[in-house]
């Protein structure tokens, strides 16, 4: 630990341990490195009790001044509310994003944010584990988490796959299609791979290998695969429609017929299911308006 405030923030977060492995993860991770900007902008000698509404005002003109997103910044902000809520200083941090100018969080995305699984760099991955996890998150729109706990055994129904609830965000069990070839061919190799257990090797735990994921794709330039999703969202916005999403060059909402809209719309809602969403909204974020 740099300092006492990142010793207390690791304790604090071992002594509560809400949400999932990956939230508790992310969280420690988050609030490690809010310790350690804390720290560089001069607050020296904070313990995690000391937070004051000055350390929030530092932190947030910082992540402004480094051009986070919104969606960045509030996700920082949650876990500013969870540590002072955890000290009992709720109050120091104003409920309402926007006393601190946070705008609100695009939903229409109007760049396209699809990751494409190059050939040449999946095959640089060692652990044939994390390899199949990264064809699992392509061919099925797979989040991080989803495609590791993957169990072929479990999941594998013939014409889809069935998510337990245990592995999604959220803990909402879902199923996805079988629409494609090579979708089966992926699921076909994990099943000789894993056997009857996960994509996990059976050594490991899930935050060893979360580990390894982070390691090998940040090696070879495989970060941020949450563009996979995008890319099966797109894809499948395509095979359902028959036509490219806005976002990708096909017609918006305004320069599609009424026949068009209604199909649209049946098809975003189908989509925001096979992602693990319950709002046809969120697909604006995938596939544009």
């Amino acid at each position: 630990m740099s300092n006492k405030l990142n010793h207390d923030l690791h304790m604090l977060c071992r002594r509560n341990k809400d949400g999932s492995i990956a939230t508790q993860s992310n969280r420690i991770r988050i609030l490690q490195q809010m310790g350690k900007q804390l720290h560089q902008l001069g607050f020296r000698n904070m313990r995690a009790t000391s937070l004051k509404e000055k350390h929030i005002q530092s932190l947030v003109d910082k992540w402004k001044s480094e051009e986070l997103s919104a969606g960045t910044i509030k996700n920082r902000m949650a876990n500013l509310r969870w540590w002072a809520e955890k000290v009992g200083k709720r109050n120091v941090v104003a409920r309402d994003n926007s006393h601190y100018g946070i705008e609100e969080r695009k939903y229409v995305s109007e760049i396209s944010k699809a990751k494409t699984l190059d050939k040449e760099k999946l095959s640089s991955i060692k652990d044939p584990y994390l390899k199949i996890s990264l064809e699992l998150q392509r061919e099925f729109g797979l989040r991080r988490e989803e495609c590791m706990k993957f169990q072929p055994t479990y999941a594998d129904k013939g014409n889809y796959i069935q998510l337990k609830a245990s592995w999604t965000k959220g803990g909402r069990a879902r199923v996805v299609p079988i629409t494609r070839e090579s979708q089966r061919e992926v699921l076909d190799r994990a099943h000789k791979l894993s056997g009857r257990g996960s994509m996990i090797p059976a050594n490991r735990t899930y935050i060893q290998q979360l580990r390894i994921y982070e390691k090998q794709t940040g090696n070879i330039g495989l970060s941020k695969m949450h563009g996979l999703r995008h890319e099966y969202a797109q894809s499948r916005y395509k095979e359902l429609t028959g036509w490219d999403a806005p976002v990708v060059g096909g017609p918006t909402s305004k320069q599609m017929t009424t026949e068009q809209k209604l199909k649209d719309k049946s098809v975003r809602l189908l989509i925001s299911e096979e992602l693990g969403h319950s709002r046809e909204q969120i697909t604006t974020v995938y596939l544009g308006r």
